[in-house]
């Protein structure tokens, strides 16, 4: 059975770094495609960065390009999101997702590519 279980998050100031971590078990990620996906109070779920399995260039989305990298240790099976410079707009919950088998078409930054999900992790980010 596949489980996301996220950590990482908390509060920052302005311009701080938090590295967000997603350990993945019952499935191997590298096989996966895995993406990072917030969503704030009252607004829908956006896609931030994405990696197709064992594809090397990953994808940022524009409104954290040059802040935001996703990596991933497979010895770990574990999934990151390093977040730089952060802004008080990039305050959300965060989710971790995995589309595994039977996930159709992979849009890396539509919540409708994923079959997996994890609970999330809050970052707040103040002024």
């Amino acid at each position: 059975q596949v489980h996301l279980v996220e950590s990482g998050g908390g509060s920052v100031q302005a311009g701080g770094s938090l590295r967000l971590s997603c350990a993945a078990s019952g499935y191997i990620i590298s096989d996966y495609s895995m993406g990072w996906f917030r969503q704030a109070p009252g607004k829908e779920r956006e896609g931030v960065a994405a990696i197709y399995k064992r594809h090397v260039s990953p994808y940022i989305a524009d409104s954290v390009k040059g802040r935001f990298t996703i990596s991933q240790d497979n010895a770990k099976n574990t999934l990151y999101l390093q977040m730089n410079s952060l802004k008080p707009e990039d305050t959300a919950m965060y989710y971790c997702a995995a589309q595994g088998p039977g996930g159709g078409v992979w849009w890396p930054f539509s919540s409708l590519s994923y079959n997996y999900w994890g609970q999330g992790t809050q970052v707040t980010v103040s002024s």
